[in-house]
């Protein structure tokens, strides 16, 4: 079948995000046989033109819409980002009688609702690599779709959904199916996944929910050859999309010595969870070409991450902050205030350790954007803040009682005499 995948995020961040989610599913649906074509129309001037345009010379039959994003998870003036998502589905219901079919992180947090408020044919809860191919199949054979695991259908739910045991059995994307080819596209950064799944359990994170509490790895062989194409193509700034790179420490270690083997001249970025971390690690990634690391700690309280269910504390931070920065690899903090337990000062306490990290950089978050099935949905529920049957698309965000008129001011405060907070 011909299948047109439509990347739907235009939201421009800090590093501007490409369509790494699509274009595994492109990849898996060449693979089954399938003409696929990814569209991107974060770069496109006028979308809808772009959107015609391909729609009209690929004539596709199956047409696949990814949602990275429903909101941008700021409390003080939230975007609902869904709205420009549902125009995409328009837009192509206008110009086509294909099916549309939506999924992507944004989409499997809500999976229900937002398959109502998308007015899409249908929905893939999870990874799309096996489930969408089969459905072309069911497509193509005029087969009912119904009961296929993580496809959701209007008024139809799925028995329940696929997590592929093994990455490596997934295909990778060829650089040309989703990379630009314009010269100055060349400073972008790459999105580069090695690993899936969480079992950290954090209690406001619906990494679970997209991606299942149990890790699945690529082989460091497999994702660095890859790295290696891309490479090839003029491309050097890598950013890694795993929540936690350095979890097992063992998988990290071996990613970052085959990057050295292959002798990779290359940018990383990495995102790294505040524990397990020793110098022979932070030396390694150094190596690897790793330049900047966000470490989340989120609290310089300890009983507030142990409400957030963290399996550090804060003096253990400290010690991995000092690790990152001896090995000479730039540090971006993150905080999360105003989270269940947090008080003025457990706030103040945060920002004085923040302050003695001595960090490159920090980001601060005031409220917590609520997801379905997580342990602050249930706290928020337990607390009167939101009502059990609330699907929480529209943003929410919880804000512990009594922060409410302290809590940004103070931070607006702490902001504007640190240049080094965002």
């Amino acid at each position: 079948m011909k299948v047109l995948l439509v990347s739907a995020n235009t939201e421009r961040t800090a590093i501007l995000p490409l369509p790494l989610g699509p274009a595994f599913v492109a990849a898996a649906c060449r693979r089954a046989g399938h003409e696929a074509v990814l569209l991107n129309l974060m770069f496109e001037r006028d979308p809808v033109a772009a959107l015609q345009k391909c729609v009209e010379e690929f004539r596709p039959e199956v047409i696949g819409i990814s949602v990275r994003n429903v909101d941008d998870q700021n409390m003080a003036s939230p975007k609902f980002l869904l709205t420009a998502a549902r125009d995409v589905v328009a837009t192509c219901r206008r110009l086509s009688g294909a099916p549309i079919v939506v999924g992507g992180p944004g989409y499997s947090m809500f999976p229900e609702s937002a398959l109502r408020f998308l007015q899409a044919d249908m929905g893939i809860r999870g990874e799309g690599e096996t489930v969408f191919p089969e459905l072309l199949e069911r497509l193509e054979s005029r087969a009912d779709p119904y009961g296929l695991p993580g496809v959701y259908l209007p008024e139809h739910l799925p028995a329940g959904r696929l997590f592929s045991t093994s990455l490596d059995d997934l295909p990778l994307p060829e650089p040309e199916l989703w990379l630009p080819a314009a010269p100055e596209s060349r400073e972008l950064w790459i999105p580069v996944q090695g690993k899936r799944g969480c079992p950290m359990g954090c209690s406001y994170c619906a990494t679970k929910v997209i991606e299942g509490t149990r890790i699945r790895r690529r082989s460091p062989e497999s994702i660095v050859q890859w790295m290696e194409l891309v490479a090839a193509r003029g491309f050097r700034n890598f950013c890694t999309v795993d929540n936690t790179f350095n979890i097992p420490p063992s998988y990290a270690k071996g990613y970052c010595r085959e990057i050295i083997r292959r002798g990779l001249d290359i940018n990383l970025w990495c995102i790294v969870y505040p524990k397990w971390v020793d110098r022979e690690l932070a030396e390694l990634m150094a190596r690897a070409g790793c330049h900047e690391v966000s470490l989340g700690f989120e609290s310089g309280s300890d009983c507030v991450l142990t409400r957030f269910h963290k399996k550090f504390r804060a003096e253990e931070v400290r010690a991995i902050a000092a690790i990152f920065r001896d090995a000479g690899i730039r540090r971006t903090g993150f905080l999360m205030l105003g989270g269940p337990g947090e008080t003025r000062e457990t706030v103040e306490e945060g920002l004085a350790f923040a302050d003695s990290l001595d960090l490159d950089a920090l980001r601060i978050t005031v409220g917590i954007r609520i997801y379905p099935e997580t342990d602050l949905a249930a706290t928020a529920v337990a607390e009167g803040v939101i009502a059990p049957d609330d699907d929480l698309l529209r943003p929410t965000f919880y804000l512990a009682a009594g922060l409410k008129d302290w809590l940004p001011a103070k931070v607006a405060d702490y902001r504007a005499s640190r240049s080094w907070v965002m």
